[in-house]
């Protein structure tokens, strides 16, 4: 199997105060797909319908126009959501041919690669948890054949493990419910308010580290963006990142904190979020991400509260799509 160079970064452009154009996207991308040299069978794997914002099925689209029939499979890193829809498929992914698509079937096509020891889990926790952790991913990731695997995805504010994105759409987003539900438990135990738009967490820690020991010989490049609000309201295409390396996390990251977490000089007694009534059949889940997304900025006493009723013991009325939310969090000492 073909193996990439390491540690490169083949494409970094991105500011708070920069947008993105659709052209420019293309460019971006193509820029580094070119720099790779030609592929024989290449696999993408990018986010289900919800992460519709962040772009993923744009730069799926743009990476089928790039390869062609070299694109031989795209696996949406669902997790344990539902499979994606021929309506979603057709909203998010454009012109990508139907019969490309997969599906990650969670309960019986995973491959374990490795368990990251209860040792390291121990000391990343604080001593607070000891059990080892399953680096899980999907058998097309690990037996494919691919020579090129894109993993696609928006690094954005994330409860679990503080920045979402890079090996968590492979781990998580193409993994099984040992890992999910470790990973999610660990963060759970560590704090959210701890991690909550930081890069390096506890759970992040895990992830690197299951790479380095058990991943390193697959053909992994990551596309990852930032997506921001413009004055107006309207969503922008703020940063896209691509490359084999951590780097390019770390710097989308950077950016994605500056973008999407706004840090309050006080608490705040009631946070509305509104819910796209478009995501309907992952209302539940996104009433959820939205309720941890606006948390860290909630007093005591404060309340949350959606269309469908009480959840939680904060008042939320529902927000905009997980893949373009703002964190909003104490500043420290506050």
């Amino acid at each position: 199997m073909y193996i990439l160079p390491p540690d490169v970064t083949f494409y970094a452009r991105g500011s708070k105060l920069e947008t993105i154009s659709d052209d420019e996207l293309r460019e971006g991308l193509h820029h580094a797909l070119r720099a790779l040299g030609p592929r024989r069978r290449v696999l993408a794997v990018p986010p289900d319908f919800t992460r519709f914002h962040s772009r993923a099925g744009r730069i799926t689209e743009l990476a089928w126009e790039h390869y062609g029939t070299s694109l031989t499979d795209v696996l949406p890193a669902t997790g344990t959501h539902f499979e994606v829809t021929d309506e979603e498929k057709r909203q998010m992914f454009g012109r990508v041919p139907r019969g490309l698509f997969r599906v990650h079937r969670w309960k019986q096509d995973l491959e374990t690669l490795g368990r990251v020891p209860a040792e390291f889990i121990s000391e990343v926790s604080e001593g607070a948890l000891s059990f080892d952790w399953p680096a899980q991913v999907d058998r097309l990731i690990a037996r494919g054949g691919h020579d090129l695997i894109l993993s696609i995805g928006q690094v954005v504010p994330h409860e679990v493990v503080g920045m979402a994105g890079h090996m968590k759409n492979i781990f998580i987003g193409a993994g099984g419910a040992e890992a999910i539900n470790k990973s999610h438990y660990l963060g759970a135990v560590y704090g959210m308010e701890r991690m909550m738009g930081r890069a390096e967490t506890p759970v992040r820690a895990v992830l690197d580290e299951a790479a380095a020991r058990f991943a390193s010989h697959l053909p992994i490049m990551h596309v990852l963006t930032v997506v921001g609000r413009e004055p107006d309201g309207r969503l922008a295409l703020k940063g896209l990142f691509v490359g084999d390396d951590r780097e390019v996390f770390t710097q989308a990251a950077a950016l994605a904190r500056e973008v999407n977490v706004q840090l309050l000089d006080e608490p705040l007694a009631k946070v509305v979020v509104f819910l796209d009534p478009g995501s309907s059949r992952a209302r539940g889940w996104a009433t959820s991400q939205s309720t941890a997304r606006g948390w860290p900025s909630r007093t005591p006493a404060s309340s949350l509260c959606s269309p469908r009723g009480w959840v939680g013991s904060a008042k939320i009325r529902a927000s905009t799509p997980s893949s373009a939310s703002t964190a909003t969090s104490r500043r420290p000492g506050s």
